[in-house]
């Protein structure tokens, strides 16, 4: 397993934005499908995004064309830049991982960050 770093969390007026950082411990980050998955209060955990190693993204509908991930192999680090957020996307937001597979099911991910909160106020 990979130790996952998220960063950038916090509170935002509806339709602010941040942006969310995730940081890995592998000299083989470029080969990972790394993914974004949140859990709102009272609610199951849910996909978000997710992007494989070769830049290919993948969105759930909830939050195609406001959200926006993205991966620097250099750093080692997944972003997801959240724009136009709403009171909805209020959850714990986790980072996680796994190599080479093609997949936005959660069972397939066998690393994960601690979570970051974000909270749209209305």
């Amino acid at each position: 397993q990979v130790q996952l770093v998220e960063s950038g969390g916090g509170l935002v007026q509806a339709g602010g934005s941040l942006r969310l950082s995730c940081a890995a411990n592998t000299r083989t980050f470029s080969t990972y499908t790394m993914g974004w998955f949140r859990q709102a209060p009272g609610k199951g955990r849910e996909f978000v995004a997710a992007i494989r190693w070769t830049g290919y993204t993948y969105y759930a509908d909830s939050v195609k064309g406001r959200f926006t991930i993205s991966r620097d192999n250099a750093k080692n680090t997944v972003y997801l830049q959240m724009n136009s957020l709403k009171p909805e996307d209020t959850a714990v937001y986790y980072c996680a991982g796994q190599p080479w597979r093609a997949t936005t099911d959660e069972s397939d991910f066998d690393s994960w960050g601690q979570g970051t909160q974000v909270t749209v106020s209305s």
